[in-house]
């Protein structure tokens, strides 16, 4: 299984962009976090359209976990490993 990505759509300027980062800095401190990709969701069309007017999103492996503030618990609740299955 292919280790999990964090990916953090952005736009230069924006306050709330620059508050989520911070914000998922200081959850890596306390957390094992995968690492974060900064993207700017205005040098895609495709992410600009789609996510354009909602900055910032977090992506896990390219699903939506929050928009415009990070919601840790979710994400950690996310990137907890499923249960093992009975023997």
């Amino acid at each position: 299984m292919p280790a999990p990505r964090l990916t953090l759509l952005q736009r230069h300027g924006c306050e709330l962009c620059e508050t989520m980062a911070r914000a998922l800095a200081a959850l890596a401190r306390r957390h094992s976090l995968p690492p974060l990709e900064l993207v700017d969701v205005d040098s895609d069309p495709l992410l600009k359209r789609r996510h354009g007017l909602d900055v910032p999103v977090l992506l896990l492996d390219g699903t939506v976990v929050c928009r415009h503030r990070l919601e840790p618990d979710e994400l950690l609740r996310l990137l907890r490993p499923p249960p093992a299955a009975p023997a």
